[in-house]
């Protein structure tokens, strides 16, 4: 019980001190040792042991994705095409409601194969432009990438490439199409309330008169271009298609999903270049270009890593296992059951795809024996996984808040409505009908 106490007041810990600012890495360090003394934990060994690998491990799968996608970002910006398609947009859209369209813009990145880690990079530049544009605070674009990844596009709708609609394929032996009229229902629900909360946040926004600021690592000389002096918005477009086409045609094949991702991003950066070859030779210092697009990749890593350094410790105490065996052991409807531990293991590994995982290690024989409809359990384990999954220690929140120069405190109150709330809100109801119906 003890060490179940400092799991839950570490926990806490990075709660409410990353809504006070505190940086990821501080921020893990002391977390972890929390639970380590509450779990009766030799500290040396077990920072060593797992609070380092799981920290050096983001670097290793990470490094190369987010060089990658930071250096196309920053080719986007300066060629001016992330200007020229957020001008498009609110051309063709108008300003009155830039933050849905940042919604559906990384929604279909996201449902296109786009993960959370390089959508952010992909589609910041052509926020900037739209919420400038509209004179609004950029702590919504928190909106536009929280609703637009990591609920409808991301655990919904049938077919969807990301790992959380992917996870259960392996353990179930269903498709990414399981349950696809339930998972529109739920996905169209999802979208409605997240744009609503998106306008709403707006209208607020404007009420409390507050403007637009460029994040701290963005050059504003890059947003700051006459119209007339852009490229055609055209090249922006065929630039991201291509992007999208490299990673749907590569996971058809069942190439490495951060493998493909690189090679898009590699692609999609001599694309830019090529394209707008005015706009680089003989116009920019190509070390500098090269420094800068890079470097920021690397620093973006840091906050995952510190975080993904404290769930190594946490999975590693005695309590966690405890907890994960009491959830597994609840006697209840097959649907709910699986609700219910996905909810519970994700809120504590603060991932969908990584709960998921250790939910469905211990769990897939029972469910395949209990003659629950597989496809159902499939779906509603999926959305499931999207709710508790971003509490403030989430490690993706950390990259998110950290490359658009924002805080927790700034920012968490629009990703716990849409990406917390909301999810939930459709998991119980959505759990709820099924169980009373008999599904």
């Amino acid at each position: 019980m003890l060490g179940v106490i400092g799991l839950i007041l570490a926990i806490i810990f990075l709660m409410v001190f990353a809504y006070k600012g505190l940086s990821a890495l501080p921020l893990a360090l002391a977390g972890a040792l929390i639970a380590i003394v509450f779990n009766g934990m030799p500290i040396y060994e077990t920072f060593m042991n797992n609070f380092v690998p799981g920290y050096a491990g983001a670097f290793t799968s990470y490094m190369l994705l987010f060089v990658s996608s930071a250096f196309y970002a920053k080719l986007m910006d300066v060629s001016g095409c992330a200007t020229a398609i957020g001008n498009k947009f609110t051309q063709w859209f108008g300003r009155n409601h830039v933050v849905l369209v940042g919604i559906v813009i990384v929604g279909i990145l996201t449902y296109g194969g786009v993960s959370l880690f390089v959508v952010i990079y992909a589609a910041a530049p052509i926020l900037y432009t739209m919420l400038k544009q509209a004179d609004l605070p950029r702590h919504l674009t928190v909106i536009c990438f929280s609703a637009g990844s990591s609920t409808f596009s991301m655990t919904c709708l049938p077919g969807s490439p990301q790992l959380s609609n992917l996870v259960a394929t392996e353990y179930l032996g269903t498709s990414l199409n399981a349950a696809p009229v339930m998972g529109i229902i739920c996905g169209a629900v999802m979208f409605v309330l997240c744009a609503l909360y998106g306008e709403w946040a707006s209208r607020k926004a404007k009420q409390r008169n507050e403007h637009w600021s460029y994040p701290p690592n963005v050059d504003p000389k890059n947003y700051e271009v006459d119209p007339s002096q852009l490229p055609p918005a055209w090249k922006g477009f065929l630039t991201i298609i291509c992007l999208i086409l490299i990673i749907v045609i590569g996971s058809s094949r069942g190439v490495n999903a951060t493998f493909i991702a690189v090679v898009a991003m590699l692609i999609g950066s001599v694309m830019v270049i090529a394209l707008n070859p005015s706009r680089f030779f003989g116009k920019v210092k190509w070390l500098k270009l090269f420094s800068d697009g890079m470097t920021s990749g690397v620093t973006s890593i840091g906050g995952i890593a510190a975080i993904l350094g404290f769930g190594a410790v946490v999975q590693a105490t005695p309590a966690y296992q405890d907890i994960i065996n009491w959830a597994l052991g609840l006697d209840m409807n097959p649907l709910l059951l699986a609700v219910v531990v996905t909810c519970i293991v994700c809120a504590i590994a603060g991932g969908s795809s990584s709960g998921q995982r250790i939910m469905y290690e211990t769990m897939a024989p029972t469910f395949i024996a209990s003659g629950a409809d597989l496809n159902i359990l499939h779906r509603l384990v999926a959305i499931a996984s999207g709710s508790l999954d971003t509490l403030p220690h989430s490690s993706g929140l950390f990259l998110v808040y950290d490359l658009l120069g924002l805080t927790h405190k700034d920012a968490y109150r629009h990703s716990f409505a849409v990406s917390v709330v909301v999810p939930l809100f459709v998991t119980i109801v959505a759990t709820t009908i099924c169980v009373v119906v008999g599904i």
